[in-house]
């Protein structure tokens, strides 16, 4: 138990000033709400009315979200082939051929699909 005793305190010491900063800011910080300050932010676009049980999002909101996971894990492969390529010789080589390429038909279809169209 006392080889944990460090990372235990340590832990601590983390939720500690984590939850100290979040209550500290609650009080000490200014207090000015405003019809701007409370209102949803939305890129700029001034936020349109939602009905009241929610609504419907567009199927280009999980496009989005599915390309970003797609391009997050292809980075996150790419890093370990990165820095081991030249043990992995040829055989590396073919595999990251191989995955890039299934990342790239995943692109190619929602590019065909209108994913990337801003409109």
């Amino acid at each position: 138990m006392e080889l944990y005793t460090p990372v235990l305190v340590l832990a601590a010491l983390a939720a500690l000033f984590a939850v100290g900063s979040v209550a500290m800011s609650a009080f000490v910080g200014p207090k000015r709400y405003n019809r701007a300050k409370l209102d949803s932010y939305e890129c700029g676009i001034e936020p349109t009315p939602q009905p009241v049980g929610g609504g419907r999002f567009p199927v280009k909101y999980y496009i989005t979200a599915m390309m970003f996971i797609v391009f997050d894990i292809e980075i996150i492969f790419l890093y370990p082939w990165a820095v081991h390529f030249d043990a992995m010789k040829f055989f590396g080589l073919v595999e990251m051929v191989i995955f890039i390429a299934t990342v790239f038909v995943a692109y190619a279809y929602v590019w065909r699909r209108g994913g990337l169209d801003w409109d």
